[in-house]
């Protein structure tokens, strides 16, 4: 199989290494696709932004008239001035809530289809995807970077556009009042931005490396609370402790150098705004001493100047905000961009015309399959260990109803084989097939549908019974779950319950013993009705009265079912119409139950003895 060449993959110090081409910056910018569909309320709050910057930059000019007042050259009074004041205060303020109010709404409902949109994407990823990261970073992605995406669109996006019109505005008004002034005073301001421009580029690395940090203290947490019975057992709390607090002092270390960069760019903004301002009153007062330039313009002038010089700081500190979204963005679109294997219709990704979505596979009736598996000349090795063959040649036939076991000792491929049916890697020589079509040609979805799994080690949700059998069939109704559960000896222990269907099973299905735990997993494969059922150690870990139950359970979902078992108990696959035995890869015994046991020193004859002996030494043991 190929290698996979994804960004993603691309490790932290790599990413920092990076330099931000014009083509990069493009596909980061293209994050704001998302903001398309909420266009109109963008551009009303694009007005509602710039009336707010127009009553806002009148300040200055108004103060200016009330100087011209006190001196006796103004046509208006000064009740008439603070007039003019009292109505822009209350139109700047009606204008500055309409402006948070239509962003905030861009900026939540863009954020909505981010999020959707990258979780759907999660979902429909293949397994080598999540086999390659982990789901403490995957969460990271998809809470700390989104957040720092939506404090763009609602605070850095609108700050960015009221700063550029306050910059362009304050220099457009100044330059009216003198033209002298304001070259004076602009020759100070490429020094500020060329910093600003260097600062940035300290500052979207060392961003990328607090979120890379951060990233990893989320796995931490993850991984913690997932094993967090292995934590207790090894006692290992304090160990977890400081292995967290080591992390979190990474992700402060980060943040202080960070803020060190930008306490001392702020500094030297502040130094140098203060400095021009001085520089700007010594000129202005020469110019009005020459009669150049009047007191009151003079007042103005540096009321306007004030609020450049604000807008260049604060485009300093959006600038370096942005360079730090841009990491964030780069991590979203990785994802977005990465090859899903499942296509989601229109309706469930909220797109396309109602005709579109009444034609989607989400609402067409699945394709029905007989069940007929056949593997001809498999060859596999894992995306991750291609250097070890894991499948050499592998050739067998299950008849559609027909029931067949895999037995072999661990590593052999077992597993493989049913994980190569699933299609959740494909083979990289050979081919499978399912009613005589190569399983490639399917869709995946289509596929899956005819399949159900049993594992070893069921996976519950944390909702209730009801919903955790519904799994297999979402639309199903009261009346076949609870006939599900019969059929699977699962309602006499739901009954005792007191909310019976409605019972909580916990994170994970802790509530639940192991044998309820795998009736419920027996009866949500009933309720998906498979054509094929792959059962992996479905009683392994049971107690023998728990077995019993799931064991009948399972004799009944069997019937007239293609049914692969993998086995390690032997006992429990007496019956089968055809057994494999696996080693390195192939097949090398093959037979019923009573044919295999009589071979001398086959495999599966040996494995008989071998559980034979462990039963008798447990049983003595026991005694």
């Amino acid at each position: 199989m190929a290698k996979r060449s994804s960004t993603f993959g691309t490790q932290p110090e790599e990413n920092d290494k990076r330099k931000v081409s014009r083509e990069g910056l493009r596909k980061t910018l293209s994050i704001f696709r998302f903001v398309l569909p909420y266009r109109r309320t963008f551009i009303l709050g694009m007005v509602f932004l710039v009336l707010s910057n127009l009553t806002t930059m009148t300040f200055p000019l108004l103060i200016g008239k009330m100087s011209g007042v006190i001196e006796g050259k103004s046509p208006y009074t000064i009740n008439e001035v603070t007039g003019f004041f009292v109505i822009i205060l209350v139109l700047q303020a009606i204008f500055s809530f309409l402006r948070i109010y239509t962003f905030t709404q861009v900026s939540e409902r863009t954020m909505r289809d981010v999020r959707k949109t990258l979780y759907a994407k999660l979902v429909t990823l293949p397994v080598t995807f999540f086999e390659q990261r982990r789901v403490g970073e995957l969460m990271s992605r998809v809470t700390s970077d989104v957040t720092q995406l939506q404090d763009v669109l609602s605070i850095t996006l609108a700050e960015f556009f009221r700063q550029i019109f306050t910059l362009v505005a304050g220099i457009g008004f100044v330059l009216y009042l003198s033209t002298k002034l304001t070259l004076f005073m602009l020759a100070t301001f490429p020094v500020i931005v060329v910093a600003a421009l260097f600062f940035g580029r300290f500052i979207r690395k060392i961003s990328k490396q607090a979120q890379d940090e951060l990233a990893k203290t989320n796995v931490i947490v993850e991984e913690t609370m997932q094993s967090i019975n292995v934590v207790k057992a090894f006692t290992n709390e304090h160990y977890e402790v400081g292995r967290y607090t080591n992390a979190l002092q990474r992700v402060v270390n980060i943040a202080l150098k960070a803020a060190t960069y930008r306490g001392a760019f702020v500094s030297f903004i502040i130094f140098g705004l203060f400095g021009a301002i001085v520089s700007v009153v010594w000129y202005g007062a020469q110019l009005v001493a020459g009669g150049e330039l009047i007191l009151s313009d003079l007042l103005t002038f540096l009321f306007y100047t004030a609020f450049i010089g604000g807008s260049v700081g604060g485009l300093g500190d959006i600038y370096a905000q942005l360079q730090k979204t841009i990491g964030a963005s780069e991590r979203v679109l990785e994802i977005l961009n990465e090859q899903s294997e499942v296509t989601l219709s229109s309706e469930e990704r909220g797109v396309g015309s109602e005709k579109e979505r009444s034609q989607s596979p989400a609402t067409r009736s699945p394709q029905r399959i007989h069940g007929q598996v056949e593997y001809r000349n498999v060859h596999f090795r894992y995306p991750a260990r291609p250097d070890m063959l894991i499948l050499d040649g592998l050739s067998l036939t299950v008849p559609a109803g027909e029931k067949i076991a895999l037995v072999g000792y661990s590593g052999a491929g077992k597993s493989t084989i049913v994980q190569l049916l699933m299609r959740y890697y494909a083979v990289n020589k050979g081919e499978i097939l399912v009613d005589g079509r190569n399983i490639q040609e399917y869709d995946i979805t289509a596929l899956r549908q005819n399949i159900a799994i049993v594992p070893q080690e069921v996976m519950l949700f944390g909702g209730t019974i009801f919903e955790n059998i519904a799994y297999g069939k979402p639309n199903a109704t009261e009346a076949e779950v609870e006939e599900a559960a019969r059929k699977a000896n699962a309602l006499e222990f739901i009954d005792s319950f007191p909310e019976r269907f409605q019972t909580l099973v916990g994170e994970r299905g802790v509530k639940l013993s192991g044998g309820q735990r795998q009736r419920i997993a027996i009866a949500r494969a009933i309720l998906k009705d498979p054509a094929i059922l792959i059962l992996d150690e479905a009683t392994s870990s049971l107690d023998a009265e728990s077995e019993k139950l799931v064991q009948e359970a399972l004799d009944g979902l069997m019937q007239n079912r293609t049914t692969i078992i993998i086995a390690h108990r032997l006992a429990t696959i007496r019956n089968v119409d055809t057994i494999y035995v696996i080693r390195d890869g192939q097949i090398t015994e093959s037979g019923t139950h009573e044919q295999l046991a009589l071979l001398d020193n086959g495999i599966y004859s040996n494995l008989i003895k071998l559980q034979f002996e462990n039963a008798l030494a447990s049983a003595q043991e026991k005694a």
